[in-house]
C-alpha cells in the first residue's frame, strides 16, 4: 500500500466508504450462530471503560477474551467512519460490549496526512481517553475536512519531501489537532511530542501496509468479525445484524 500524505485531501477522499468492492464474507451469508456467552467485568469497572493496545496497533475496548471480536479499519477522515461512530457508540457499547459477549477494536487506517496526524495525537493520551478522543474527532471532521480542503496547493508540495512525522506535525498544526486534544487534557508539549515520534508514525504505516497485505482493505470504514471481512458492511444496521447472527 502506498502512502499519498502529502496530496491535497480531496485526492485521498475517494477510499472512503469503499467497503462495498469487498470480495469476502457477506453479512447476507454470515451462518446463525448459537447464542454465546457473556462475562462480567472485573469488579469496580465496566467492558466499556476496558481499554488496551492490540499487537496490531488498535485499541481494543470490552473484553479481551470475548468471543466475538469485531475490528474496523477506519480514517478519521472519512464521512462514512464518523457516521458509524455517530450510529454505533452508544448501542454498540451498551448492548454488545458491556455484556462481555464482543470486543471492539479500532486500528487507524491511514488515507493521507490528516489521518496520521490525528491518530498520533488521537493515542496520546493512552487507553483511558482513546475512545473518547476518537468518537470527538469523528464529531469535529467537518471542521477538520473545511479546513485542510481550503489549504493551498504549495502547503502539500511543501511537505512532499518531508520526514513522515513532520509531515504529522504540519497536518497537525493546520488542521488544529493541537488545540483538540489540549482542550482534551493533553499538555500541548505532550502532542507534540506524539507528532514529533518519527517510530510510532513509521510503525502505524506498516501497520497498515500489512493490512492491505493480509486482506486487503478496499476502503473505510472495513470490518473484520472474528478475522473474516464483512463485505458491504459500512454502516452500524450491518454490523449489528453481524453482531446477532453470530452469536451476540
Amino acid at each position: 500500500m502506498r502512502l499519498f500524505l502529502a496530496l491535497p485531501l480531496a485526492a485521498v477522499l475517494a477510499g472512503c466508504g469503499g467497503a462495498d468492492t469487498a470480495t469476502t464474507t457477506s453479512v447476507d451469508n454470515v451462518t446463525q450462530a448459537a447464542a454465546v456467552a457473556g462475562k462480567a467485568p472485573p469488579a469496580g469497572t465496566t467492558w466499556g471503560e476496558t481499554v488496551v493496545r492490540t499487537p496490531e496497533g488498535g485499541w481494543l475496548m470490552g473484553n479481551p477474551d470475548a468471543p466475538i471480536k469485531l475490528v474496523e479499519f477506519g480514517s478519521r477522515t472519512c464521512h462514512v467512519c464518523a457516521e458509524f461512530s455517530k450510529e454505533a457508540h452508544d448501542p454498540l457499547v451498551k448492548n454488545y460490549v458491556s455484556t462481555g459477549k464482543v470486543s471492539f477494536e479500532f486500528r487507524d487506517f491511514l488515507r493521507n496526512g490528516a489521518d496520521i496526524s490525528a491518530a498520533l495525537v488521537g493515542g496520546c493520551g493512552g487507553a483511558g481517553p482513546f475512545f473518547t478522543i476518537l468518537d470527538q474527532m469523528m464529531v469535529d471532521q467537518p471542521r477538520v475536512l473545511d479546513t485542510l480542503q481550503k489549504l493551498p496547493q504549495s502547503f502539500y508540495e511543501e511537505l512532499g519531501n518531508l520526514p513522515l512525522n513532520q509531515q504529522a506535525s504540519r497536518f497537525a498544526e493546520a488542521a488544529g489537532y493541537i488545540d483538540f486534544v489540549k482542550q482534551r487534557g493533553i499538555p500541548e508539549a505532550k502532542a507534540r511530542q506524539c507528532l514529533a515520534d518519527a517510530g510510532e508514525a513509521e510503525k502505524l504505516q506498516k501497520l497498515n501496509e500489512q493490512a492491505n497485505k493480509d486482506y486487503p482493505i478496499p476502503g473505510t470504514p472495513t470490518f473484520l468479525l472474528n478475522g473474516k471481512m464483512l463485505e458491504q458492511t459500512v454502516n452500524w444496521q450491518q454490523v449489528e445484524r453481524a453482531l446477532k447472527a453470530a452469536g451476540a
